[in-house]
């Protein structure tokens, strides 16, 4: 069985240390958010389906031998001809601040079709994730996303719709026009407070989420398998690391009246990450936050990607709200501490690894 299916345009990505102008060596790999959360998810042992459609040339083929490599299924994945592998250009610009340059027009992957996806779903998978990238692409990836999420409420999966915005690909009036038309599909929405809007827009009447209860994860038990490890809270701001902070309806009084038409249109849950101040997911039941994981930041570019596949992980493994957002800001943590989109990712047995005291030694 497939526990997770995805599907969108994987591209060549060259990462560079300093500014583009200025020359100097890059590295190649690959990257694109349906195939990090896949890696994700495949390093935490699950089984996982990436669908789309890649070039006839050799940044194709390193994007299938990549996914192959970390054990992510892609043998629905097509090879078209006609059109080129997309590409992106990541660099350093100033200090932490990443700028990413995207060369994916006519690509392969704006290609995807619906009957793609008609032939992905054929192994009925545990979970289809989705994002609002995809749909952004063109007409045809629209249609894919849109008969995806249909049949898949028919088929009785699970879905994850990340809302994953991106101001290059479309404009917000476009995107919310489409991405609300997927609601009475998704049972999982993911998404950044500022995005919140655009599938919760203006003229939806903003009611209050009602007493829900407001749960902490200290007074969560904590996952008994030992694959994941409580976390103390940073005191402090850190000099130079990532600590999220506990959230609460004084510090986003807007995100409860954003949520609650989620809620009410019949989503089961609402997770919404904060960045550096934290991160939150709602049910019709409960509110439940969680703080980060204090470490040194290498490279911020994936870090939602990582945290989406820890909290799938979570819901697969049955986890209870508090445990599964907890092992999203731990996976999280994990991508934001090293460089690369999904190279710093954990495997299950490394998940306690953030445990450690600074400079900790595992022998």
């Amino acid at each position: 069985m497939i526990d997770v299916l995805t599907f969108g345009e994987a591209m060549a990505s060259l990462h560079g240390p300093g500014p583009l102008r200025l020359g100097g060596h890059l590295e190649l790999s690959v990257a694109g958010a349906e195939a990090n959360v896949a890696i994700g998810l495949a390093r935490l042992g699950h089984t996982v389906r990436w669908t789309g459609v890649v070039g006839d040339d050799e940044l194709g083929l390193l994007v299938l031998r990549t996914l192959r490599a970390e054990g992510v299924d892609v043998t629905t994945t097509r090879t078209d001809p006609a059109h080129p592998t997309g590409l992106l250009i990541q660099e350093r610009r100033v200090a932490a601040v990443t700028r990413v340059h995207y060369y994916r027009a006519g690509s392969a992957g704006s290609r995807l079709a619906p009957a793609d996806v008609a032939a992905a779903l054929a192994d009925v998978p545990r979970i289809l994730h989705v994002t609002g990238i995809t749909p952004a692409l063109g007409p045809d990836p629209a249609a894919a996303v849109t008969r995806a999420v249909r049949q898949a409420r028919e088929l009785g999966v699970r879905v994850c719709l990340d809302v994953n915005y991106r101001a290059r690909l479309w404009n917000p009036a476009t995107a919310s026009r489409t991405l609300t038309r997927l609601l009475p599909y998704v049972d999982v929405v993911v998404a950044s407070a500022d995005e919140l809007p655009l599938v919760t827009p203006g003229d939806l009447p903003l009611v209050t989420p009602g007493e829900l209860p407001l749960v902490t994860p200290g007074e969560l038990p904590l996952v008994t398998s030992g694959d994941l490890a409580s976390q103390p809270e940073a005191e402090g701001p850190p000099a130079n690391g990532l600590a999220w902070e506990r959230t609460g309806e004084e510090t986003f009084p807007e995100v409860g009246a954003r949520v609650a038409p989620l809620l009410a249109a019949g989503v089961g849950e609402v997770v919404v990450k904060h960045g550096a101040a934290g991160a939150e997911a709602w049910t019709h039941t409960a509110r439940v936050t969680s703080a980060a994981v204090r470490v040194p930041v290498a490279d911020t570019v994936g870090a939602g990607d990582a945290f989406v596949a820890g909290y799938l992980s979570g819901l697969l493994d049955g986890l209870p709200l508090g445990e599964r957002l907890r092992r999203g800001v731990t996976v999280g943590a994990f991508a934001v501490a090293a460089e690369g989109d999904w190279h710093g990712l954990p495997d299950r047995s490394e998940l306690a690894l953030l445990s450690l005291e600074e400079g900790g030694t595992v022998r």
